[in-house]
């Protein structure tokens, strides 16, 4: 786990994680869950979770919408990471 992507959760949401606590979300993260709306909505409800932010509905929605519409990879989390972070 890169330390960027760990340092980028502890600025943008004031929470440290570990990369422990990232890698067990991960690891239950499929191509399929990019392809499902409910599991996408159920993976972005435990990262905010886990970071204790609360995420509006209409911001759910729109990372929902965001990936649904992307070319992205979804066999690639760096690049779904990326996304979220707002890195080109």
């Amino acid at each position: 786990m890169s330390k960027d992507v760990l340092n980028a959760v502890k600025k943008k949401t004031g929470k440290s994680v570990t990369a422990k606590d990232i890698e067990k979300i991960a690891s239950g993260v499929k191509p399929s869950t990019m392809q499902s709306e409910v599991q996408l909505r159920a993976l972005i409800k435990q990262v905010s979770g886990l970071v204790n932010v609360k995420v509006s509905e209409e911001t759910i929605n729109d990372i929902v919408q965001a990936v649904k519409s992307s070319k992205l990879d979804t066999n690639n989390m760096q690049q779904l990471m990326s996304m979220m972070m707002g890195k080109k």
